[in-house]
């Protein structure tokens, strides 16, 4: 199984005019990945429809599409992820706008139905007065992941990571190692933006992805000691292990975490202190209970952190991205840089 940890890319549409712009842009990412120009067909149809459902619905709070490439089973399996982002009114009616020609009379494809059709993988969410928020994957050769592959580590991850806007890199960054029944998970953001806070997350994903694999405490310290001739960092990382049932978790600084169970939420403290400038000596892990029942949520300071999933019905049922990517829509601050990671156990 892998992983894709890059930034998405951000693309406003002000008015139609902008539309041929954008969706040139999105067919060099397609290209990049190899694919086909009946494939990059695909993706330009999805884009279109995606396009002209926010100029229709979204009004004055407008929206936004997010991109990036995506490779998993070694390669095997190399495609594109498309998130359209309504700031609009949502939909009553979600069935019925999933007809052709309801919610985008006139376009290419006739709106959200011909957005699944051509997707390997789709997922959406739209409640009255929530917005909506389209999740679409196309795949090279129509190879879509293979679901046993996934579900074999026994948990779902996604993520939103977008560069504040103007910058080309992201400060924030993230990084993920499989364990025996689990994983680590770490996320860092760079103090400031641009170059030099991605160089700091830059160097403590790659002292991550190099030392022992031990206690997230002990790891902190380690990234923390690597990246002192950077401009910091604050960070934190998370084991889980699916056969003890146990997460551990330790932070430092400015990042937010919250676990949820049936019946409870937890936020996950973290220290005082930035790494590779100071840290407190006594840092240590916190364990909690990791069950297949218990979702995780990360992010950066660049998401406000007052969210709540009550807010939300039914939103956990659905794919972790496009639940990272409704909290990035409604809480994103846009002075900075945002990510936001979603974990939700399987088993």
């Amino acid at each position: 199984m892998d992983f894709n940890f890059d930034a998405h890319q951000h693309f406003l549409l002000a008015d139609r005019s902008f539309l041929n712009i954008v969706r040139r842009d999105i067919g060099k990412v397609a290209e990049t990945i190899g694919f086909t120009e009946a494939e990059i067909g695909r993706v330009n149809l999805v884009v279109t429809e995606m396009a002209t459902n926010l100029l229709k619905h979204a009004g004055a709070k407008g929206g936004e599409l997010l991109v990036k490439p995506i490779c998993e089973e070694n390669g095997k399996s190399c495609g594109i992820e498309v998130l359209c982002l309504d700031n609009g009114p949502g939909m009553a009616d979600l069935q019925r706008m999933m007809e052709d020609g309801v919610s985008t009379y006139g376009s290419m494809g006739q709106g959200l139905g011909a957005i699944k059709r051509q997707s390997d993988f789709f997922d959406i969410y739209s409640k009255r007065e929530l917005g909506v928020v389209v999740l679409s994957r196309i795949y090279r050769k129509g190879k879509a992941p293979k679901s046993a592959a996934r579900a074999e580590h026994k948990f779902q991850v996604g993520a939103v990571m977008v560069p504040k806007p103007g910058e080309k890199v992201s400060g924030d960054g993230w990084s993920m190692r499989l364990s025996q029944d689990g994983a680590y998970l770490l996320i860092l953001d760079g103090l400031g933006h641009g170059e030099n806070a991605h160089e700091a997350s830059n160097q403590g994903i790659k002292a991550f992805l190099q030392q022992p694999k031990e206690s997230p405490s002990t790891m902190l310290r380690e990234i923390h000691a690597t990246i002192k001739k950077t401009r910091g960092a604050v960070g934190a990382i998370a084991n889980w292990n699916s056969e003890s049932g146990q997460l551990l978790f330790c932070g430092v600084g400015n990042i937010s975490g919250r676990l949820f169970q049936p019946g409870a939420t937890k936020n996950l403290l973290s220290y005082n202190g930035t790494l590779g400038m100071a840290v407190p000596t006594t840092i240590h892990d916190h364990q909690h209970n990791w069950s297949g029942q218990t979702m995780l949520v990360l992010h950066s300071d660049g998401l406000k952190t007052r969210w709540d999933f009550t807010k939300y019905p039914e939103l956990t049922r659905h794919d972790p991205t496009l639940i990272a990517a409704v909290l990035y829509k409604d809480n994103t601050r846009t002075l900075d840089d945002s990510l936001v990671i979603v974990v939700r156990a399987t088993v």
